[in-house]
Order: structure tokens, then sequence, then C-alpha cells
């Protein structure tokens, strides 16, 4: 069984004129599963999400989390759930960190050894020194990490993260990264949901494409990158005369006052494709040769006319 099942999901806003957010969306995550959820803004992301933390009832359609229906068994459902929506809110800062935890724990009905689960749970994100310092004090990467300590306190099966690096420093952003995929080799199954493709690029192992209300896209990370059409990006620079290129491999090529500039998205990246940039480039002054591997970001563009 999923954790979660999601079949033909509909929502739609009311009024004279109603919105459709979703329209017959299905997906499903497994164990120890990262699903990097994408989309541009007013895909319906957040009402998916929504919908899943029972925060919102579906007009039609069924969600299950570990089996519990979302709409008739949400307390259920939500037992076996951690949503973590992060930002600066939600946190209160003159209490200390094991605190907090102690207060969410409690209105999640945890009871019994609730301080203990408190403890491990920043034990999980590496706050456990910083267990009675006030959030007040603690930098935006803990309390973010916080966020997420607060989601794990029940020892959930599904995780819902929504924009987890938003705001961090690269190192915060790294370490909140580090932590997400330990849960997933725990067995804990992951709803990922960032404006940041290298969260997703990093961390999942499939990809959801969420447009205007339907699952586009649904895909193992490897194979949708695919999509793109090419696997790298290649540029090199270089002085003097310009290097004939071959119009059926799609070179393009550009010259300035200092030199020129030759681009190419390569279908493969193999020993041939070396002998054919070097074929092309021998004889000639070059000065610098980068290749980009194709990320999220480009396959998006590709999917998605440009936009995010």
């Amino acid at each position: 069984m999923a954790v979660l099942e999601v079949v033909d999901v509909v929502r739609r806003f009311g009024g004279k004129q109603p919105i459709t957010a979703l329209q017959g969306f299905s997906m499903t995550a497994e164990a120890g599963e990262i699903v990097g959820l994408l989309g541009v803004n007013g895909a319906g992301k957040t009402t998916l999400v929504k919908i899943v933390a029972t925060l919102l009832q579906p007009t039609s359609g069924t969600a299950r989390v570990c089996g519990y229906d979302v709409t008739s068994r949400g307390r259920d459902a939500r037992a076996h759930l951690g949503v973590v929506f992060g930002g600066d809110r939600g946190l209160y800062g003159r209490l200390s960190a094991v605190d907090n935890l102690i207060f969410f724990g409690g209105l999640s009905g945890i009871r019994r050894g609730l301080r203990l689960r408190a403890m491990e749970a920043l034990e999980q994100v590496g706050l456990r020194d910083r267990a009675n310092t006030r959030v007040e004090t603690l930098s935006r990467g803990m309390r973010q990490r916080l966020h997420l300590a607060a989601g794990l306190l029940h020892q959930p099966r599904l995780l819902l993260l929504d924009e987890p690096t938003t705001g961090l420093d690269v190192v915060e952003a790294q370490r909140m990264r580090d932590h997400i995929a330990g849960l997933a080799r725990t067995g804990v199954a992951v709803l990922l949901t960032s404006h940041y493709p290298v969260d997703v690029d990093q961390l999942a192992s499939r990809v959801v494409v969420l447009q205007d209300g339907v699952n586009r896209n649904d895909l193992p990370i490897a194979r949708f990158r695919e999509l793109a059409g090419f696997v790298a990006e290649v540029r090199i620079t270089g002085a003097g005369p310009q290097p004939q290129t071959p119009t059926s491999e799609g070179f393009e090529i550009a010259t300035d006052q200092h030199g020129w500039t030759m681009t190419c998205r390569l279908r493969r990246w193999d020993l041939g494709t070396l002998d054919m940039l070097t074929s092309i480039t021998k004889g000639h002054a070059v000065a610098e040769l980068q290749v980009t591997p194709v990320g999220l970001e480009g396959v998006l563009h590709s999917l998605l006319g440009g936009s995010r």
C-alpha cells in the first residue's frame, strides 16, 4: 500500500465564476520515496498540499494517507502525517526550542514521553545543543530546522515539505537537504514542493509536474531530465578566427571585439562527442570550455514555455 494515494482529485473554489484549481489529479508516494512536486505559480500545488494535510476538502476524488481517507478519516490520516510549511511565523520566540516542541506535541495529542520525543526530534535536525535556547535568538536556518523537528514529533510516515530552504544561505540550505535525505532513508515518504530546482534535483527520486490542475508528468528523475532533449550545454570561448561548426548539430556561434563564443546543446555526452568538439576547435585559440549538465530548471523551461 502506498503511503500517499491521490485519486482523481478535483477542487473548485466557488463564486459566480468558479475556479478549478485541481481537475482529476492523481499521484502516489511510496515509503522512503521523495517526490518533487513542481509547477508554475497557480498550478495547484498549494491546494493539493492543503488537501493532503486535511486543511482543505476536495470537491471530488479521494486522497489517502496510509490508507486513511483525508476527508472521512482525517484524524487517523493526521496521525501519520507531518506538515512543514516553515517561514518565520509559527514559532514562539520567547520559548526555548524544546518548549516549542513540547507545546506543539501537546496540541497533537502526544502525552507520554513528550519531552524525550522532543529531544529526539531536535537530535534528528542537529539542534539538540540548542534545546534550551530561546527561539528568537536562533538563526533563520535553525528556525527552519526547528519547524522540521515539529513535523517529526509524532514520527510521521508521510512528510509534506513546502519550500524548505526558502531564505536560507547555501550552508543551511544544504544542511536542510541532508536532513531530508536522511529521513527518506529511514522510510519516511516525502512530498516536496519548491521553487528552487536544486532542492528537487538533489533530493527527489521522482518528479511530478502539476500544470493547469492536472498531473502532466510523473517520472523518475533521470527520465524526467531526458525530456529537455539534451544532456548538457557546452560553451567554448576563444580568440582569432572562429571555428567552422556543423549546422546539423545545433551549434551557435557569436563574435564580439574580444573573440568568439560557441554554444551547443548536446543530445549525448560520450567519447564521440569529445572527438567532435576536438575536431571543431583544433588549431583555434580556445580560452575557456564550460560543460553544464541539464538540470530540472532546463527541463521545466522546455516543458512550461520558459517559465516556472
